[in-house]
C-alpha cells in the first residue's frame, strides 16, 4: 500500500492535469477496455490507421501460439537465425546466422528485447519465409474481425503497407489472452538474463506501476511511441491501448493514467471492442518522421529508458528505479531438442537449405509465368534460376 501511495503521489506530482476521460485533451488513438468482458471504458481514433511498430510481435506471437497448438512446432523446437533474419537492424539479439535457440526463449528475446532478429526467425521458420508467414498474419486478423490491419513483416519494422488500428489491437490482445493464459507470465517478465548480460523489459509499468502485468510496446519514427499495457486489481483487469506518443515516458505515463480511471470509476461500459462501430478517418495513417525523428539524438528515438544522474530531478515516476531487484529469465541459445517446425520440412521430411532466392536480373524480364517476390522470381512455389552475367 505504501509503494502504492508513493507511486501515485509521483504520478500526481510528475503527469500534466489530465481531466478523467476527457477525450478533448487526447492527441493519438487509443483505447481502454475490460479484458474479461471486452466493454469499452474509453476511446478515441479508434479505427484510425497506424503504423503497429514492434506492437506487431503481438500477432507474431498469436499466429506462434495457435501453431504450437496445431502441432507444427513445438516449445523446445529449434528456431534457426536465417542470414536474412540476421541482418535486420535493431533493436535485434545479434545472433549469428546459424544460430539456433528453442521457440520459447526465441519468444521471450522477441517479447521482452522486442528483437527484430529474433521476430523474423520465428516468423521465417514457423512460415517456411517471411512472406507465407505474413500471409499467416493477415489471415488470423481477419478471423479475428481486425479490419484494419495489414501486414508484410513479422517484427513491425516499418513499411507503408504494415498498418493497424488502436481497435484491432484490442481484439488482439483480448484474442491472445482468452486462448493462450498459459503464456501470459511472458508479457510481464521483468527483465532477460543472456550469459552475464541482463536486459531490461522495455514496458516501463512492469514492476513499477500496481497490478501491470504486460503486454507490449512499439516504435518507429513514423509510429512514433506506441504501448499496449494492462493490469490487474481486485480480479479486474484492464487493458490501455496508447498509439503515437512522442516518447517512452509519456507512453507509460498515459498509458497508466488511462488505467488509474478505468479503476477508479465503476464498471458501467456498455459497447464492446466488438460491436463498437466504426468511425473517423479509417484509410490514411500518421507519418510522425518528422515530428518524432528529425534531428533528435539517438537516445531520443530509442525505447530504452534514459539514466537519471543522482543531481537530476526526477521528470516522471517511470525514470525512477525499480524499488527491488528485478527478476531475470535466463535465455540463450541450445537446448533445443525438440522436432523441426513442419514449415521447414521439405515432402521427404528433410530440413530446408538456408539458401537466398536468386535475384532476377533487372535488364531482362523474368520467364513466363514467373512471379516477382521482392526482387526474386518464383514459379510456382520454387525459385527461377537467375541468369548469369
Amino acid at each position: 500500500m505504501m509503494r502504492y501511495r508513493h507511486f501515485l503521489k509521483l504520478l500526481l506530482a510528475g503527469a500534466v492535469a489530465l481531466p478523467a476521460f476527457a477525450t478533448s485533451v487526447l492527441a493519438n488513438p487509443l483505447v481502454l477496455f475490460d479484458l474479461q468482458t471486452g466493454k469499452i471504458l474509453e476511446h478515441q481514433d479508434a479505427f484510425k490507421r497506424w503504423y503497429p511498430a514492434s506492437l506487431t510481435k503481438l500477432m507474431t506471437a498469436y499466429v506462434t501460439f495457435r501453431a504450437i497448438a496445431a502441432g507444427e512446432v513445438q516449445l523446445d523446437s529449434p528456431i534457426k537465425v536465417t542470414k536474412h533474419s540476421a541482418g535486420e537492424p535493431p533493436s535485434k539479439m545479434g545472433f549469428k546466422p546459424g544460430s539456433v535457440m528453442r521457440l520459447d526463449n526465441a519468444l521471450k528475446m522477441m517479447l521482452v528485447k522486442s528483437a527484430n532478429d529474433i521476430a523474423m526467425a520465428v516468423g521465417e521458420n514457423v512460415g517456411g519465409s517471411q512472406a507465407a508467414f505474413a500471409e499467416r498474419m493477415n489471415a488470423e486478423a481477419r478471423r479475428l474481425g481486425m479490419t484494419g490491419t495489414h501486414f508484410v513483416n513479422p517484427n513491425g519494422l516499418y513499411s507503408p503497407e504494415q498498418y493497424t488500428t488502436a481497435r484491432d489491437l484490442a481484439l488482439l490482445v483480448m484474442a491472445i489472452r482468452s486462448e493462450f493464459p498459459q503464456y501470459a507470465p511472458w508479457f510481464s517478465i521483468e527483465g532477460l538474463a543472456v550469459g552475464k548480460k541482463a536486459i531490461s523489459n522495455y514496458n516501463l509499468l512492469i514492476g513499477r506501476y500496481p497490478g501491470a502485468d504486460g503486454m507490449k510496446t512499439g516504435f518507429v519514427c513514423p509510429s512514433g511511441f506506441n504501448m499496449i499495457g494492462s493490469a490487474t486489481r481486485n480480479g479486474r483487469t484492464l487493458v490501455a491501448v496508447v498509439l503515437g506518443e512522442k516518447s517512452a515516458i509519456s507512453r507509460a505515463e498515459t498509458a497508466a493514467r488511462l488505467l488509474d480511471q478505468g479503476f477508479d470509476a465503476p464498471a458501467t461500459g456498455s459497447t464492446t471492442i466488438a460491436a463498437l462501430p466504426s468511425y473517423g478517418d479509417t484509410l490514411s495513417a500518421n507519418d510522425m518522421n518528422d515530428e518524432i525523428c528529425k534531428k533528435k539524438t539517438k537516445a531520443e528515438q530509442s525505447e530504452a529508458p534514459p539514466a537519471i544522474a543522482a543531481k537530476d530531478v526526477p521528470k516522471s515516476p517511470y525514470q525512477q528505479k525499480l524499488d527491488h531487484v528485478p527478476t531475470l529469465v535466463a535465455v540463450g541459445l541450445g537446448g533445443a531438442t525438440g522436432p523441426t517446425p513442419k514449415a521447414m520440412l521439405d515432402e521427404a521430411g528433410q530440413e530446408f537449405a538456408d539458401v537466398p532466392l536468386p535475384t532476377w536480373r533487372p535488364d531482362r524480364p523474368a520467364p513466363a509465368g514467373a512471379t516477382v517476390v521482392g526482387s526474386a522470381a518464383v514459379q510456382g512455389d520454387q525459385p527461377v534460376k537467375a541468369a548469369k552475367n
